[in-house]
């Protein structure tokens, strides 16, 4: 969805090959870097594309051309379906309206995402039960002469949903001031960033845990 992209896209739609620009007016090479909204210009000219094409040391092939044209058709295609999926996402979302929405940083789809791996609460009796579901419990190495809590995260669990932990924790730290503050906190305590993230999605799924309990709304006065 960059400008680069669309206009990359328009490209392949429209010509295919290096050849097919090459003999190509100008005028209708321009209409592919046409981008809706300010700003939106890129460093490739039209006009730079057309003497690169025309020095194209490649072999134009007719079976290509369609395959390419064929391949953005069906990116093109997918797009859409995502979106309509996306949709239907939000639409499930608002409808269920679970307690988690209410939390900074947690969109409709991440949201779903979370309820869909997590299940029914209820198999869940304490909140350390879903940190290792979701595989973000820390390791732990014991011996006889050796005791040692280590920063590196079991990975053990539902993939899915850590990895949607891990992309919803920073715009959840970004939103809620408690979250900031957790996250400084083990920063301050030497804690590298993606340590300090492990903390921070561990939080997180507790309080996920109380409020699908207990059926409540965040509020982060209580976590002061």
């Amino acid at each position: 969805n960059s400008k680069y992209g669309i206009v990359y896209m328009n490209i392949l739609k429209m010509f295919g090959s290096a050849e097919n620009i090459a003999n190509t007016d100008i005028r209708t090479i321009r209409k592919c870097f046409e981008i809706e909204g300010r700003g939106n210009r890129i460093s490739l000219t039209p006009e730079r594309l057309k003497e690169c094409a025309r020095s194209s040391i490649g072999i134009s092939s007719s079976a290509e051309v369609i395959q390419i044209k064929h391949l953005t058709a069906q990116i093109e295609l997918i797009e859409e379906q995502l979106t309509e999926i996306d949709k239907k996402i939000e639409e499930f979302s608002i409808q269920n309206n679970s307690p988690i929405l209410s939390i900074p940083g947690i969109s409709h789809f991440s949201g779903t995402s979370i309820l869909a791996e997590l299940g029914d609460i209820s198999n869940y009796s304490k909140p350390s039960q879903i940190i290792k579901f979701a595989g973000v419990a820390p390791l732990h190495y014991e011996s006889s002469q050796f005791n040692a809590q280590h920063t590196a995260i079991t990975k053990k669990g539902s993939k899915y949903l850590r990895k949607t932990l891990y992309q919803i924790i920073l715009p959840v730290i970004r939103h809620n001031p408690v979250f900031n503050k957790y996250y400084q906190l083990k920063i301050s305590q030497g804690k590298g960033h993606r340590c300090a993230q492990g903390h921070c999605v561990r939080k997180l799924l507790r309080i996920i845990y109380h409020l699908l309990k207990t059926n409540q709304q965040f509020d982060p006065q209580l976590l002061r």
